[in-house]
């Protein structure tokens, strides 16, 4: 699969898993470091449309901001730079905890643009369903996913509103999860199932 380039403004799906399918995550504190390193590199540049951490593997469903919307000084050449700092910051905390060296995650980042609103709301569906897919619980429950965030009214640092609005309201975004009448197959392709 060739890489694509990160652009300001576009839609991506991000994903990436262990080197030999090993776990990425082996406990508790590793999903919640995880994600406060996506918090800490990508939101900045990035809205955060969905997300699911998989023990071996993750998904995000990311929008790149805009020129506007970027960090004043951000030089917008050096997009993938806050992704491969989320990796190298994981990967060392992770080696150093389980006395272990060498690279963590395959040697290239996936990811694939977006290019228009059916596959967008596919891949959500994809994205929050994942742990269903793999047999690790429903997505309803699965606490290492965007869809209680995306049902809730609490606060988050998803790009809720937004992906709401995609299917329309909440109760609609809660019948396209759970009838899957979204067209899975159409992103097939571009996972690792």
């Amino acid at each position: 699969m060739s890489q694509v380039k990160l652009e300001i403004g576009k839609y991506y799906h991000i994903f990436n898993r262990r080197n030999n399918k090993e776990l990425i995550f082996l406990n508790e504190d590793n999903y919640n470091y995880f994600l406060s390193l996506v918090s800490k590199y990508l939101l900045p540049i990035s809205d955060m449309y969905s997300y699911c951490l998989i023990p071996n593997h993750f998904h995000f469903v990311i929008k790149i901001k805009t020129e506007n919307e970027l960090p004043q000084g951000f030089d917008v050449s050096k997009l993938h730079q806050p992704f491969s700092n989320l990796f190298n910051a994981y990967s060392k905390a992770f080696n150093k905890r389980n006395n272990r060296r060498g690279s963590l995650f395959q040697e290239h980042l996936k990811r694939i643009e977006i290019k228009n609103s059916d596959y967008l709301r596919n891949l959500i569906v994809y994205v929050n369903t994942n742990s269903n897919h793999h047999e690790l619980g429903d997505y309803k429950i699965y606490k290492h996913c965007s869809f209680l965030s995306l049902i809730s009214d609490n606060e988050t640092k998803l790009a809720r509103k937004q992906v709401v609005d995609l299917f329309d309201d909440v109760k609609n975004l809660k019948f396209m999860f759970e009838s899957k009448k979204e067209k899975l197959d159409t992103i097939k392709e571009f996972t690792f199932e």
